[in-house]
């Protein structure tokens, strides 16, 4: 870390402790699957490549690298051992000369018409005209002890589903995915669901045998067909096997089932200090990437590393349910990655949805990622016992019926760091039809919110300490920052939490649908604080009841809260594909009597804010006043 790496300080003003170094490779293998020449009896040089992943993996040792020419390889690569130390890693890259695909899938032909199977629910009924659906019989020679397509998703640790809340059909979906030129079909659980909907499949009792129909009643013998064949693409068989770096390699089509056990496309299958950059994972049915402990029914040793990895510069697009896992994993290193389209299983009464999900997360950095169009799961999920993590530099945008962006959950020692990000729009998961209508003055004198509705930028239970600084968190569909108290979460020696002495300073809140900041008691802080476009009673403390629903004047008068707080009435966008954020005077004005507007002071246009007291609270923080935000500038 160089001295002006502001970026790498943790919360306790000690730099994040990196331990990569220059690798000596003793010996480099190569591989490629486009060379007539290349044959697993080769010796694996230059001139005689292996053809296969695989054979390399067999012959690697500490100090290798093996270099892998372009190509689809269909195949699970399963290390036989790891490196000894930073300086003698195995390291498994792309060459160089174009993508190095490993598919978990296989493509296959001879296809016949469905039939014997009824497309109308009901005896008698006449079948659709028009829809063609088309069946194939799985090749047992394809699978190699493991059947995707006999397995559902979810089949292990099932105690925390919530039955009654969730809609359990894509729980018990089969693991196996079938793909039309690289984009899956929809599974539906009743073959007469493919009457209603083209782009769908449906896999018969026994998994040996799919039937499917194509968009627009396509023929596949013109189109590519692929089916899922394999649980992952690179995954040791042997646990705890560290020092291996993956880099440049694009990863689908990964038949992985619904966490826990996190088992993902690319896993280090409890192994540390592994190093996976430069990769992509497409399209991986469960989770994408896993880095730690893969599942809390593992017996733990004493002083057992778990974790210690590097997940660097990834393109992990459409992971069913959780993009990056890692259970007890200490010391991660996550920056850099672009993870879309996460969750569309719509698995998050799972409890292990997220495009990162870590438990136990200690002295950990996630910098600079980007977290776009996440599905019914949260954008970074920090769950349980978590100490001294920095979230920084991150763009959290666009959380499709998702409950919350960033998730601190039941963290009671040590501080965790939210700085200079940008969280924008969080839709928010509730059934609408549940909100009770109130008319009239009949909610006035209600004591609490309706749980019901939600949708937050930032949301704890049982976290102590949060501190969130410099951030721009808009487009809510309720709070900005909201965190309650889990008192009875406890075991052992254990204590609940609180949810007190949470440091929010110097952030932007941008029009949140309820409520800028929820304390859940006013044994927290808030100060330099910009409000913009934030109206009703948008700052409040819940308990002791009855709830106070205050505006800024109000929060400095009674709780001494953001003295140098601001109001202002302006618009800001962000673009959703680059994160740039722009500022600019409303058309509009806010709605009051003006001697109310008066004493609100607000500020109409974005060069008129003012700076404010520099986050003392930061080791690094220097300078006499800073502007809220992540912005130096609103131009």
């Amino acid at each position: 870390m160089t001295q002006k790496d502001l970026s790498a300080l943790l919360p306790d003003g000690n730099p994040y402790e990196f331990w990569e170094k220059e690798t000596i490779w003793k010996k480099e293998l190569y591989v490629s699957v486009s060379d007539p020449s290349a044959s697993d009896d080769n010796d694996g040089s230059e001139r005689a490549p292996f053809r296969t992943i695989s054979r390399a993996a067999s012959e690697a040792e500490p100090g290798t690298r093996v270099r892998i020419h372009a190509g689809v390889y269909r195949e699970c690569v399963k290390p036989e051992r790891g490196g000894t130390d930073p300086e003698h890693m195995i390291s498994y890259e792309a060459f160089g000369d174009g993508d190095v695909i490993i598919r978990a899938s296989e493509e296959v032909h001879d296809f016949i018409p469905s039939e014997g199977w009824m497309l109308n629910r009901g005896w008698g009924a006449a079948r659709p005209e028009g829809i063609r659906v088309w069946e194939y019989d799985l090749d047992p020679d394809l699978f190699r002890g493991y059947n995707p397509f006999c397995a559902v998703n979810i089949l292990h640790d099932r105690l925390f589903i919530e039955y009654d809340k969730t809609d359990m059909t894509t729980y018990l979906n089969r693991r196996g995915c079938v793909f039309c030129d690289g984009k899956p079909l929809k599974q539906v659980p009743l073959y007469s669901g493919m009457a209603g909907e083209d782009n769908t499949y449906w896999v018969e009792a026994n998994g040996m045998k799919v039937h499917f129909r194509l968009a627009g009643d396509a023929d596949p013998k013109d189109h590519r067909i692929e089916v899922t064949v394999r649980e992952q693409c690179f995954a040791p068989d042997k646990p705890f096997l560290n020092y291996i770096r993956v880099k440049g390699l694009i990863c689908e089509h990964a038949a992985t089932g619904a966490p826990v056990p996190q088992r993902g496309a690319i896993s280090a299958h409890r192994g540390h200090h592994w190093i996976i950059e430069d990769c992509e994972v497409n399209w991986s049915n469960g989770v994408a990437i896993d880095t730690g402990h893969e599942c809390w029914h593992h017996t733990h040793t004493p002083r057992e590393i778990i974790g210690w990895s590097v997940v660097r510069n990834c393109r992990i697009r459409d992971a069913g349910v959780c993009g990056i896992a890692g259970m007890f994993a200490e010391r991660m290193l996550i920056e850099g990655n672009l993870i879309e389209g996460t969750g569309w299983q719509k698995m998050e009464l799972s409890w292990e949805a997220g495009a990162i999900k870590l438990h136990n997360s200690v002295n950990g950095l996630i910098r600079n990622n980007v977290f776009r169009n996440t599905i019914r799961a949260d954008h970074l999920w920090l769950d349980c016992g978590n100490e001294n993590n920095r979230i920084t530099g991150n763009l959290f945008l666009n959380g499709i019926e998702q409950r919350e962006a960033i998730f601190i959950e039941c963290t009671r020692d040590g501080i965790n760091l939210i700085d200079h990000n940008i969280i924008w729009k969080v839709e928010g998961r509730f059934d609408p039809a549940k909100i009770p209508q109130e008319p009239g003055s009949s909610g006035w004198y209600k004591l609490r919110e309706n749980e019901a509705v939600n949708g937050y930028g930032i949301y704890g239970e049982g976290t102590d300490r949060l501190h969130v600084s410099h951030n721009l968190i808009g487009k809510c569909r309720h709070s900005g920052y909201y965190l309650k108290p889990v008192p009875f979460r406890m075991h052992g020696m254990m204590r609940g939490g609180t949810s007190r002495d949470a440091k929010i300073i110097n952030n932007i809140f941008y029009d949140c649908g309820e409520t800028a900041i929820v304390f859940p008691t006013r044994d927290n802080r808030s100060e330099g604080n910009l409000f913009v476009r934030m109206q009703g009673g948008y700052l409040r403390v819940m308990y002791p009841e009855p709830e106070n629903c205050l505006n800024l004047p109000a929060w400095q008068e009674f709780l001494g809260f953001d003295r140098e707080g601001q109001n202002a009435w302006f618009d800001i966008d962000v673009d959703e594909q680059t994160g740039k954020a722009s500022f600019r005077r409303a058309q509009d004005l806010p709605s009051g009597l003006p001697r109310d507007l008066e004493r609100l002071g607000m500020i109409l246009s974005p060069e008129e804010v003012e700076k404010t007291a520099p986050d003392r609270d930061l080791p690094w923080e220097d300078g006499d006043r800073v502007l809220p935000g992540p912005f130096q500038s609103y131009t």
